[in-house]
């Protein structure tokens, strides 16, 4: 075994492989750039490096700085994790070149399978089931509207190189293909620099399930069997649960088979995923991935084996430790991604300082896999999974009572976060009589994607119970910044202007002898030693997280999120311009392009301006029918949340009409 590591990477995995590392003694180097210089994962390690500025492609993705940075670390071998260099052969290549041991597949099965359109017609040859499609060299338009033709409508498009949904289009009739494949292509050669794509048949229902392969450089291979990912979210994974549910050990074996099959037929070496899409009893090839996955860790609790050990001793050529007849299947295990994004807003990435991040404490039911910690600021240049919930039991309905009961215990506050969906899912009768399939969220989003509505009395009670409590527990003993509403010879009484971006909630508070008076409710509230607040109204006691950052008040109470604004009065008069006559960018970004020049005549809903943050692309569209003013964004200029990046100035109608 190799006596030092570098972790090519950064976030939860790099914390999850250096514990293991650490517990097999290996020394772990992490890499950090600008924006990580008090990450977690650079805590987790014995050693850390700087790697340049906070773009990944001028740090995490530069394979010369960090092979430079190996070099001099002394570093024996490299873990790429997940995401960034994983599944790029150059950086394979490069740590064979520079005489370091790359934890991974050889560069050669990684090219073989990177390319989707190359790996269908591998496994083609290999009979491993695929479905009905194009897959070949030829890129004309007419050709591929034929082909579509040909596998008969709703169709897929999907980029050769793509993956995570990007330069993926569904395609439910010939008049609509020109169209998509232009867009399609377009996304794909924006994210992945090849415009080439494939044409499958569109499964109207599909399950996605994929298998854990596993192989060594001894001609061993194995499986551990597979994993049900079919919650997603714009064709990216929201849970994952293994093993699948209501799967027959028939299609199990088959499906395990095809996989071991396929890894073989390209000489793979590590961890990989075989991905299937399924309807019914038929199973078919998706794609390889050829790497450790993000929900690896299911895997992990079913079957009691380490991974991350795994593929350490495999590159240190290792055999695998059991054969396939000894791997055992216990229990059920889910896990659900804690992502930094505003579901109500499309799923847009939410950046900023993370005022509280709570988790659960683990257990031997509960696991969690976290790079972020309370104070932490979520950037707008990576991911933005937060955290990942992984819990197991010996039953699936056992395993999702302790995912319901682990999401109930966290609490995000400072950005926005799925956290609420995520329990809207597993409470939903569909996900817990299992095999839901990847359309459940878009086909059910009016109950789960559906805001909280109007806070409740009791909430809007406990809210201001919550603000008197934090408010002096800031303050502490002085009694000049004491707010507690203790006068001599007066009761007085403070408003609380409470509001959620729609409406306002005005509660009035007056104090009560040890208590408050809520209306006419009597409640009282104390800080509990974890940081949450044990509150009592009407003498009913609940506990509940709160955190007031920067005068909005986040309260997570009874498995929901309430988040409730307060006015600052030290803030500026609102600027009440009509939002209507300009363009903002909705999050921080960098401006990729911009389609549209000054005094150009617009029509309402024609993309102006495309932003790119945390892996996301973001179409902005003029919001009417006009004329641009000015333009005040260039493509590669990052900008805020809130910049402004066209103004517009006369409708074009009117426009029209002066011309003439």
């Amino acid at each position: 075994m190799f006596r030092t590591l570098l972790i090519a990477n950064r976030g939860e995995i790099a914390c999850r492989i250096a514990r293991t590392a650490r517990r097999m003694g290996v020394e772990t180097i992490a890499v950090y750039s600008e924006a990580d210089a008090h990450a977690l994962h650079v805590q987790a390690a014995d050693r850390a490096y700087p790697i340049g500025p906070a773009a990944a492609r001028d740090s995490y993705l530069n394979i010369l700085r960090i092979i430079e940075t190996a070099r001099i670390a002394g570093a024996e071998a490299i873990h790429p994790g997940y995401g960034f260099l994983s599944e790029n052969p150059a950086f394979a290549d490069a740590c064979a070149e520079a005489g370091i041991i790359f934890v991974g597949p050889p560069a050669a099965a990684m090219r073989a399978m990177g390319s989707k359109a190359s790996a269908k017609a591998l496994m083609e040859r290999t009979d491993v089931p695929l479905l009905p499609g194009y897959h070949g060299e030829r890129q004309d338009p007419e050709f591929l509207a034929d082909q579509a033709a040909r596998v008969g409508f709703p169709v897929v498009i999907k980029a050769v190189a793509g993956g995570g949904g990007r330069g993926m289009r569904v395609v439910s009739s010939a008049a609509d293909f020109a169209t998509a494949l232009g867009s399609a292509r377009q996304e794909a050669a924006s994210s992945f620099g090849d415009d080439r794509v494939l044409v499958e048949r569109y499964l109207q229902r599909p399950r996605h399930i994929e298998v854990q392969v596993f192989a060594d450089t001894h001609g061993n291979a194995v499986h551990l069997f597979e994993r049900d990912c079919s919650a997603q979210r714009r064709h990216q994974k929201v849970l994952e649960e293994a093993p699948a549910p209501g799967l027959s050990e028939a299609q199990r074996q088959a499906m395990g088979a095809a996989a071991v099959a396929a890894a073989k037929a390209v000489g793979y070496v590590g961890a990989g995923t075989i991905e299937f899409v399924a309807e019914g009893n038929g199973f078919f090839f998706l794609e390889m991935n050829t790497r450790l996955q993000v929900e690896h860790p299911v895997t992990e609790m079913i079957t009691g084996f380490d991974l991350v050990e795994w593929q350490l001793r495999v590159a240190a050529g290792e055999p695998l430790p059991v054969a396939q007849s000894a791997i055992p299947l216990n229990g059920h295990a889910i896990e659900a991604r804690l992502y930094a994004e505003d579901p109500s807003r499309d799923f847009a990435p939410s950046v900023g300082r993370l005022a509280l991040f709570r988790t659960p404490p683990e257990s031997a039911s509960v696991r969690i896999d976290t790079g972020f910690a309370t104070g932490d600021t979520v950037s707008i240049h990576y991911d933005a999974m937060l955290a990942k919930l992984i819990c197991h039991g010996p039953t699936r309905d056992a395993a999702l009572h302790h995912m319901s009961q682990a999401l109930a215990g966290c609490t995000v506050a400072g950005v926005a976060s799925n956290l609420d969906l995520l329990g809207r899912i597993v409470a939903h009768p569909a996900f817990a009589a299992g095999g839901i399939d990847t359309g459940f969220i878009a086909r059910e989003a009016a109950t789960l994607l559906a805001g909280q509505g109007a806070p409740p009395s009791d909430v809007l009670a406990v809210a201001a119970l919550a603000v008197m409590c934090l408010e002096a527990r800031a303050t502490g003993d002085d009694p000049w910044d004491a707010r507690d509403l203790w006068w001599i010879n007066t009761t007085p009484v403070r408003v609380l202007e409470f509001t959620d971006g729609t409406a306002g909630y005005p509660v009035s508070v007056t104090r009560d002898g040890d208590a408050w008076r809520i209306g006419d409710r009597l409640g009282s509230a104390e800080a509990l030693p974890d940081g949450r607040l044990r509150v009592a109204l009407d003498g009913v006691w609940r506990t509940v997280s709160a955190t007031l950052d920067h005068h909005v008040l986040t309260l997570r109470d009874n498995g929901l999120t309430w988040r409730l604004t307060l006015p600052d009065p030290l803030a500026a008069a609102d600027d009440e311009e009509d939002a209507a006559d300009r363009l903002v960018a909705p999050i921080p970004g960098l401006v990729t392009q911009v389609v549209v020049a000054e005094n150009e005549a617009v029509t309402r809903g024609q993309v102006l301006v495309v932003l790119e943050a945390m892996k996301t692309v973001f179409r902005l569209t003029a919001p009417a029918d006009a004329v641009v003013a000015k333009v005040s964004c260039a493509p590669g200029e990052m900008v805020q949340e809130g910049q402004v990046l066209v103004a517009f100035g006369e409708e074009a109608g009117e426009a029209a009409e002066a011309g003439a």
